[in-house]
């Protein structure tokens, strides 16, 4: 395990911080001042969250989007903060959105995928925290790339900041799933073992993409030791101007809050091989997907065979797949038996998904 020293610890990020889980809430966009300051009413009224989160400005796709009310959103987070006991949060994206942050008194700011996925972006960003002391959390880039997310880390944690947090919200699927983002646990648990000291809050809201899914998400988060959430929520999520779908009434994040088990910190070195066991049990899933995907793309052989007469099994081909796969295999660590008999078990599944094909009137 490794650690980035000197990392303060959540409940020392405020004075009337008590502790290490830290939770926030608040609407994914700010669009009226009435909107933002009765979510955060009801979120203060009726929940622990410590922190009221909301996006100022908004990077969107395309041009033509709503792209967030800007500065004048900055004023309504300060009325938030006169007429409710919640901290404020909002997404940074250039050294200028920090300074505007900083000087309206935000307490926390965070750094989100899109802008994670740029190291030119973070660096910035990092050029101009060295002048202040405030807390940053940093997202996972959109694609799942562990450096990428690390690089940031490291760059902030080098312009001088030492309250630092790591948001997990998923990576965008190349294929259609029924989540948004894809979680891939494997990848948060990896960045815990190289960072042990590194709080991790995990985003069920960008990861579901509908509310429904949300607690199930935030759920597993805590199963395996996250250090709090931050939950999508809108006073009417039906009106929202962005991410309607995966946004919770402050009712509902209410009843999520009081439903969900905040799991007890177990001894390290058990806490470490949990998080190696979570991390087989998300390898084994993504290599059952690739599996499915593969008898997909058989079938289509099949039908391409069918279509042109041509025999399922090709001697050459199994030939050419036992030869390249072993070769590839041997270079991963694998052992010459166990790829042949991976592959033999694939190849029969295969030949018996073509045969179902062809048989097919």
């Amino acid at each position: 395990m490794s650690e980035l020293k000197n990392l303060v610890a959540i409940k020392d990020w405020f004075p009337e911080f008590s502790s290490d889980k830290l939770l926030i809430a608040g609407p994914c966009s700010a669009e009226t001042e009435n909107q933002v300051l009765q979510t955060a009413k009801e979120i203060s009224d009726k929940t622990n969250i410590a922190v009221f989160r909301v996006g100022i400005w908004k990077p969107r796709t395309r041009p033509g989007s709503f792209e967030g009310v800007g500065e004048i959103g900055l004023n309504w987070l300060k009325k938030v903060k006169e007429q409710t006991n919640l901290k404020t949060a909002v997404e940074v994206a250039t050294p200028e959105h920090i300074k505007l942050a900083v000087e309206n008194d935000v307490d926390i700011l965070w750094i989100g995928a899109r802008t994670v996925s740029n190291p030119f972006s973070v660096q910035l960003l990092a050029d101009e925290l060295k002048n202040y002391d405030i807390p940053i959390l940093i997202k996972n880039s959109l694609n799942p790339d562990i450096e990428l997310w690390q690089g940031a880390i490291e760059r902030i944690y080098s312009s001088g900041i030492r309250k630092i947090a790591a948001i997990h919200r998923g990576f965008y699927p190349f294929e259609k799933t029924n989540l948004r983002n894809i979680p891939k646990w494997e990848i948060p648990i990896e960045l815990k073992t190289r960072f042990h000291n590194l709080p991790i809050i995990g985003d069920p809201s960008h990861i579901a993409g509908d509310s429904s899914l949300v607690a199930d998400i935030a759920q597993k988060a805590l199963d395996i030791n996250f250090d709090g959430l931050m939950i999508e929520t809108h006073i009417n999520p039906k009106e929202a101007l962005s991410d309607a779908k995966q946004q919770l009434t402050p009712n509902e994040l209410a009843g999520l809050l009081q439903n969900i088990i905040f799991r007890s910190s177990s001894d390290l070195s058990e806490q470490h091989l949990d998080l190696l066991r979570e991390n087989i049990d998300s390898i084994d899933k993504q290599m059952l997907e690739l599996l499915a995907k593969r008898m997909t793309t058989v079938e289509k052989i099949g039908e391409y065979k069918k279509e042109n007469n041509i025999a399922v099994f090709q001697l050459r081909r199994w030939e050419h797949i036992i030869r390249s796969r072993k070769e590839f295999g041997e270079n991963m660590g694998l052992s010459e038996e166990f790829i042949k008999k991976i592959l033999q078990l694939v190849h029969k599944e295969s030949i018996a998904k073509q045969n179902n094909v062809m048989n097919k009137k």
